[in-house]
């Protein structure tokens, strides 16, 4: 399996990508500002999901060919933009419903759509896939044998960090969201601002290189 130097490289590697944030990590914050703490932590546990499909899929092959082709790298790279575009137009949309929606009870909260929303965008994840496709795949020491063994080990470090790190952004972004709470007129505006990041952060996404 993966020797201990390799391990706590990538782990150090790891906490390098994931403290810079991206498009999961903003997304999470987005979340957050516009529903609040359970939607934000929902919402980690969805991108978290995501990422692991991607592990599975480089253990199994399938990266490296997303990695080399132009077209698949491009078609899920702008798929993952315009959902974002899309939940950010709606979450502008509705950001007048916000205060209503504080008085209705967690389990209400339609969870289980906020999970695949955050599933979607981590699974389609530009800096997430490179990351796994041209970066992970370094660490695995061929000679040990268990090849996709490792993979799924080191891709585990990496979403085990990135929850931690995810979940710190999305409950500092929730504690601030309730000081608007206070206000209709700011809860509007921090609800209308996580829109209009989602859409900023879809614009960005299309418009990333393959660099990520």
């Amino acid at each position: 399996m993966v020797s201990t130097d390799r391990l706590l490289a990538f782990a150090a590697l790891s906490a390098l990508i994931v403290v810079v944030p991206g498009p999961s990590v903003l997304f999470v914050i987005g979340r957050a500002l516009a529903l609040g703490r359970r939607a934000a932590l929902t919402t980690v546990l969805g991108n978290t999901s995501g990422a692991c499909v991607l592990v599975g899929a480089v253990a199994l092959g399938v990266g490296p060919v997303v990695e080399r082709s132009v077209v698949a790298f491009t078609v899920l790279k702008l798929a993952g933009a315009a959902y974002l575009v899309h939940l950010g137009v709606r979450a502008w949309r509705d950001r007048g419903s916000l205060r209503a929606a504080l008085a209705v009870p967690a389990a209400a909260r339609e969870d289980r759509r906020t999970f695949w929303e955050g599933f979607t965008v981590g699974v389609t994840n530009p800096k997430t896939i490179v990351f796994f496709t041209a970066v992970l795949p370094q660490f695995v020491d061929r000679g040990a044998g268990a090849a996709a063994g490792q993979l799924l080990l080191l891709g585990l470090v990496f979403n085990v960090i990135a929850v931690a790190c995810d979940s710190v952004w999305g409950l500092l972004a929730a504690t601030a969201r309730s000081w608007f709470a206070g206000s209709p007129r700011r809860l509007s505006a921090v609800g209308g601002a996580g829109g209009l990041t989602m859409i900023g952060l879809g614009v960005t996404v299309a418009a990333t290189g393959r660099e990520g």
